[in-house]
C-alpha cells in the first residue's frame, strides 16, 4: 500500500468508466493502495461528480458511449482551467494521433488497455505526488505574495507614518501653516538659491495689532480663531507655489517671497492688510480701528557672499517695529544695508 502521508486524508480517485466490471476492479486497486474512489459512467456524469466532490484525480476511459474522455476531458479543462485535477487517461487506442489528441485535450498520463496493473499503480502514485508538490508549490507561491503585500504594505503605511510625522513637524498646529522650525530651513535654503543666480529675496513680517487687547476682550479660544483667520487672509494672497506663509511666533507672521524685487513685496503686504480690513474681523479693544488690522514691516535684499540672512530677517523685524510706531494698520518698507 502506497504512503500517504504527505496528504491531510487519503487522496480521492474519480473513475470513469461505461463498463461496469472495470470499474469496480479499478476501485479495489485504488482501495488497496489507501485511496479513497467514487465512480461515474459516462462523461455527463463525470463532470457533475467533480463539480460536487472535487477528486484529487480523474482515471478516465476514452471510449465511453455520449460523452467520450477526450471531450469529457477538454471540457473539465474548460471549466476548471488550472484547478483541475490530473486526469489519467485509460484507452485501447494506443496510435500516435489518440496519443496526441489526449494529451491536446488535457490529459497528463495515458495508459493502455489491457491494464499492466503494477504500472498502473506507479503511474497513479507518481501524478498524485506531483499534484501534491504542486499544490505546495502554489500556497508557497500565494504565502510568499501575501507576505510580498503585506511587506509593500507596511512600507507604504511607515512611507504615510513617515510623511505625516514630517508634516506635523513643519506645520504649525494652530493655523495649519509652517511653524517657524520649517521656515528657518526653508529662507535659508532660497537665501543660498537667490545668491547663487542673484535674484531678489523678499520678506515680510506681519504682527496682529493689539492682539493682547484682543486676547484680554474676546478670550484666548477668541483670540486662537482670530489667528487663524489671519492666517487663511495672508495665505489667499500668495499666489506662487515658492511664496512661503509661516507662523512666526504668537501673533506674528512671516512671508518668504523669493524672486521679488520691492514693489511687488510691498503691494502683496498692502493688499494683505486691506483684505483684513474687508474681512472686518471685530476688534473693540483695538486703539486705532474697530476691526482687526495688521502691521508690516517689507525688506529686500539680492544676496552676496559677504552678506548674511540674518540681516534680511533684522530689516524686516525694523521695518515692522517702524510701522508700529508710526500708528500700526500699514505696511514700511526699509532696504537693507
Amino acid at each position: 500500500m502506497i504512503k500517504t502521508d504527505f496528504w491531510s486524508k487519503p487522496p480521492l480517485i474519480l473513475v470513469v468508466d461505461d463498463e461496469r466490471t472495470l470499474r469496480l476492479v479499478l476501485r479495489r486497486v485504488m482501495q488497496q493502495e489507501g485511496y479513497e474512489v467514487v465512480e461515474s459512467m459516462d462523461g455527463e456524469e463525470a463532470l457533475k461528480v467533480c463539480q460536487q466532490k472535487d477528486p484529487d484525480m480523474i482515471l478516465l476511459d476514452a471510449m465511453m458511449p455520449g460523452m467520450d474522455g477526450f471531450t469529457c476531458c477538454a471540457e473539465l479543462q474548460r471549466r476548471l482551467g488550472e484547478d483541475c485535477p490530473p486526469v489519467l487517461m485509460i484507452t485501447a487506442l494506443d496510435d500516435g494521433p489518440s496519443v496526441d489528441l489526449a494529451f491536446k485535450v488535457g490529459a497528463t498520463d495515458y495508459i493502455t488497455k489491457p491494464i499492466h496493473w503494477p504500472v498502473l499503480r506507479q503511474r497513479v502514485r507518481r501524478l498524485l505526488q506531483t499534484q501534491w508538490a504542486m499544490s505546495q508549490l502554489r500556497q508557497q507561491v500565494e504565502r510568499e505574495r501575501l507576505l510580498t503585500e503585506q511587506q509593500r504594505k507596511l512600507t507604504e503605511d511607515l512611507e504615510k507614518a513617515n510623511e505625516e510625522l514630517h508634516r506635523l513637524a513643519s506645520v504649525d498646529g494652530l493655523t495649519g501653516i509652517a511653524n517657524r522650525r520649517y521656515f528657518d530651513g526653508y529662507l535659508e535654503r532660497e537665501w543660498k538659491r537667490a545668491a547663487r543666480h542673484r535674484f531678489p529675496l523678499s520678506m515680510i513680517m506681519c504682527d496682529v495689532d493689539f492682539f493682547k487687547l484682543y486676547n484680554d476682550t474676546y478670550g484666548h479660544q477668541a483670540g486662537d480663531d482670530c489667528l487663524k483667520l489671519v492666517a487663511d487672509v495672508i495665505g489667499r494672497n500668495l499666489k506662487r507655489p515658492t511664496d512661503l506663509l509661516a507662523r512666526y511666533g504668537g501673533e506674528e507672521f512671516a512671508l518668504v517671497l523669493p524672486e521679488t524685487l520691492p514693489e511687488g513685496a510691498v503691494y502683496v503686504a498692502e493688499h494683505i492688510c486691506q483684505e483684513l480690513r474687508e474681512r472686518a474681523i471685530p476688534h473693540q479693544g483695538s486703539r486705532i480701528s474697530d476691526r482687526v488690522t495688521l502691521s508690516c514691516g517689507v525688506a529686500t535684499i539680492v544676496p552676496k557672499n559677504e552678506s548674511n540672512l540674518r540681516e534680511l530677517i533684522k530689516t524686516a523685524d525694523m521695518a515692522l517695529y517702524q510701522a508700529k510706531q508710526q500708528g500700526r494698520d500699514r505696511v514700511v518698507f526699509k532696504s537693507c544695508s
